[in-house]
């Protein structure tokens, strides 16, 4: 074994729904440690999601937005003898949740023209109803994996 064991830091969780996706999902929307401003972000955006949708519970709404974007596969490169080979992995569970949540994240910080909380609202939605960019991205992750199948062998 080359590496050293990683040490996961334990993050906390958010002060109004107790969860720690949430508060995972703040961390990840903070910019230059301005977490105060980060929260009123998350939380005003899940309260957008709220009355657009007429959902009560809009922690399941985040978690099913969560879940349909999560990647099952995704492609690692893997030199074997002088050529690279993008070999077909499996995602744990706890790393796919982390490149959904990036992933909305990010497509919601690349839409134009509105309040980050619009964007960030929008891009939930859409993840939930399953459409969207992040829809998108994941999808084309499965296609990538699907045709370098033939390299699943190469698996370490």
């Amino acid at each position: 074994m080359r590496r050293r064991h990683i040490f996961r830091k334990e993050v906390l969780a958010d002060p109004k729904f107790n969860s720690k996706v949430v508060g995972r999902f703040i961390n990840m929307v903070m910019l230059k440690g301005k977490k105060a401003i980060a929260e009123k972000i998350v939380y005003s955006a899940f309260e957008k999601v709220k009355t657009t949708l007429n959902e009560p519970d809009v922690l399941k709404v985040f978690h099913k937005a969560i879940d349909n974007v999560r990647p099952r596969l995704e492609v690692k490169p893997r030199r074997v003898g002088g050529a690279t080979y993008q070999v077909p992995m499996e995602v744990k569970q706890e790393r796919g949740s982390s490149i959904a949540l990036r992933w909305i994240r990010d497509f919601a910080r690349h839409r134009k023209g509105k309040s980050m909380e619009e964007k960030l609202a929008d891009e939930l939605i859409a993840a939930y109803k399953g459409e969207g960019s992040s829809i998108k991205k994941r999808d084309d992750t499965h296609k990538m994996a699907e045709a370098n199948k033939a390299f699943a062998h190469f698996r370490w």
